[in-house]
């Protein structure tokens, strides 16, 4: 088995990628948390949209990075669309998640 993301050969038990990380299919599958839309400003530069949807689709931060930047120099819908997400994105509630993973510690 190999991960799809780094290409590093792993064991067939793995759920986990060794190297980057990435959930192979004998992960759990994700929490409903997770997979909101929602900006993520510990992890952004500006206000977290780009971090956001690089979460959401479950792909490296640089790559949405780089396809919006390239948005905003085809003809300037990059920068409608960022203050877009901006302004209907909701913020990431940090506290909730802490509080969701410590719960689902408690309970195994």
């Amino acid at each position: 088995m190999f991960c799809t993301q780094c290409g590093t050969q792993l064991v067939d038990n793995a759920r986990y990628c060794s190297q980057c990380g990435r959930a192979t299919a004998l992960a759990e599958p994700r929490d409903s948390a997770r997979t909101r839309l929602t900006r993520d400003p510990r992890n952004g530069k500006i206000a977290g949209v780009c971090a956001g949807f690089a979460r959401y689709l479950d792909i490296d931060v640089v790559l949405v990075r780089i396809l919006w930047i390239a948005l905003v120099l085809a003809g300037g819908s990059g920068v409608i669309g960022y203050l877009a997400g901006w302004i209907i994105m909701p913020k990431e509630d940090y506290t909730a998640a802490i509080a969701g993973t410590e719960q689902a510690r408690q309970s195994v």
